[in-house]
């Protein structure tokens, strides 16, 4: 797989993580709980006392995370002379991203005890996109 293709899969994954965000931010803004299917763990989470950050829904810092990385892939596109820098800086945002869900992770498992499907698929995304954003460094690395 090219570079270029590996830029286009995590823009695709990162614009699938910023649906599922603008989805849960829209449902916790509007008061309304995700679906979910029969399990309802989706509402449980939401009501959490760890849904929120200063205020602001976790889910909307997803969309910006989210954002912001589908802005760093087009960058590393875009800019040949600072494709490094756009790599690194991806790289470094896909990180943190994938720390955080993790922790997110572990407090639906044992602290909230409920799971919410459309968060563990943030979370799935997150980590393919830093799987790929390591990939992308790495060939940038040998092609360049």
């Amino acid at each position: 797989m090219s570079l270029r293709r590996t830029l286009q899969g995590v823009i695709l994954l990162s614009v699938v993580g910023l649906g599922i965000s603008l989805y849960l931010s829209w449902a916790y803004l509007a008061g309304e709980a995700p679906l979910c299917g029969a399990s309802g763990g989706c509402a449980d989470v939401q009501s959490s006392a760890y849904a929120w950050i200063a205020g602001i829904p976790i889910p909307t810092l997803g969309a910006v995370a989210y954002s912001g990385l589908i802005a760093l892939g087009i960058l590393a596109l875009q800019f040949e002379t600072r494709r490094e820098i756009f790599l690194l800086a991806l790289f470094g945002g896909a990180l943190v991203g994938v720390l955080f869900s993790g922790y997110l992770t572990y407090l639906e498992f044992f602290v909230i005890n409920a799971i919410c499907r459309w968060c563990i698929a943030s979370a799935v995304v997150q980590v393919l996109v830093f799987g790929l954003s390591l990939v992308a460094y790495r060939q940038w690395q040998t092609e360049g």
